[in-house]
């Protein structure tokens, strides 16, 4: 079968592999047929990340399933799922309690699409997939729902879901007006795409925030904010943009990182989506004085992708506004080489 490889630079070529073996018991073989990128994916493809290269590229998928194997009882063959890039068992301790990004049941960080530094899985951008927890990771797609606006729930969507359900119910109950603030490129430019800060944005508004600031120092972005119902701020005015009671802070920078606990306001919540960088500082005595709660962390992407995927069947939460660009899963080498080397913020790619 072929896979697309990232061979560094942004070199990009589709090459013949191995196809996967029959489905085990539990297991299931799937078909990709949406494939989105994800916010890293440029770094990452670029050789800018720890994960070394080549690797069999793509993390966030919607597939067919193929095949499924004699124990599988919560999906069959031609179900179309989501792919969870996460790999895990879905019965260890960590698991049942929701914790499934930390799965014991296999090495840590195991995960499609980031090459020896995920584990030997893959890639899904791939003509197929083998997804070795079938009833674990695979999540049907709900009728009516898009293969293209649920792309990315396999990873980046899920990943702004965190950071805003489970805070801002509990600070709207306690004030209605509670604000929203979305930390992204405090530059003129960053290797990082901006898909998570704008998702984050539009599921604060879809749970019910009457004011959500988006700061980018990127021109474009904080265009396509506004247009999303978002209000754009220019780094430049973050000195005098008041605190919020529920910061996001999404520009994977230790600057950045910095920005927004100083801007969360007394009894506030800040949730950090982490970044490559080993060591931050943060303002410690701010933090405590004001009772600031702090989260950082990887998302469980399956325990929240029913809950997201509920948000978009409804109507709530349009994924789909934030994709930029769609293409040919056949054209992936071309189409993404041109994501990689712009500021390009969502790329989509389907059958």
């Amino acid at each position: 079968m072929r896979a697309l490889i990232a061979s560094g630079g942004g070199r990009l070529t589709w090459r013949s592999v191995p196809a996967p073996p029959p489905p085990g018991p539990d297991a299931a073989l799937v078909r990709p047929i949406a494939v989105a990128t994800c916010d890293l994916d440029r770094a990452l493809a670029l050789g800018d990340t720890p994960f070394p290269l080549p690797l069999s590229i793509g993390h966030e998928c919607v597939a067919e399933v193929l095949e499924v194997g004699g124990e599988v009882a919560n999906v069959q063959v031609g179900d179309r799922v989501v792919v969870q890039f996460e790999i895990n068992c879905g019965l260890c301790g960590a698991c049942r309690a929701g914790f499934t990004s930390n799965c014991t049941g296999v090495p840590p960080l195991s995960m499609y699409g980031f090459g020896l530094g995920g584990g030997h899985w893959g890639g899904v951008l791939a003509d197929q997939v083998a997804v070795p927890f079938a009833d674990a990771m695979l999540v049907p797609l709900p009728e009516g729902v898009d293969p293209v606006a649920a792309a990315s729930v396999a990873d980046t969507i899920c990943d702004a879901y965190r950071h805003v359900a489970p805070h801002l119910p509990g600070l709207l109950r306690r004030d209605p007006d509670a604000e929203v603030l979305v930390i992204a490129c405090l530059g003129g430019r960053t290797i990082y795409s901006a898909s998570v800060p704008l998702y984050a944005g539009l599921i604060a508004l879809a749970l019910g925030a009457r004011r959500v600031r988006l700061v980018d120092g990127r021109a474009d972005v904080r265009a396509v904010a506004a247009g999303l119902g978002l209000e754009p701020v220019h780094p430049r005015a973050l000195r005098t943009t008041p605190p919020a009671s529920l910061v996001v802070a999404a520009s994977a920078t230790s600057r950045g990182l910095w920005a927004a606990l100083s801007h969360t306001a007394a009894d506030g919540v800040c949730s950090s989506l982490g970044g490559l960088h080993r060591t931050a500082r943060i303002p410690m005595m701010q933090l405590y004085a004001r009772n600031i709660s702090f989260h950082v962390g990887r998302t469980d992407v399956r325990a929240l992708a029913p809950s997201v995927l509920e948000l978009i069947a409804d109507g709530r939460f349009q994924p789909e506004r934030v994709i930029s660009t769609r293409g040919a899963l056949d054209d992936a080498h071309r189409v993404l080489d041109a994501h990689y080397r712009t500021g390009d913020i969502k790329t989509v790619l389907s059958r």
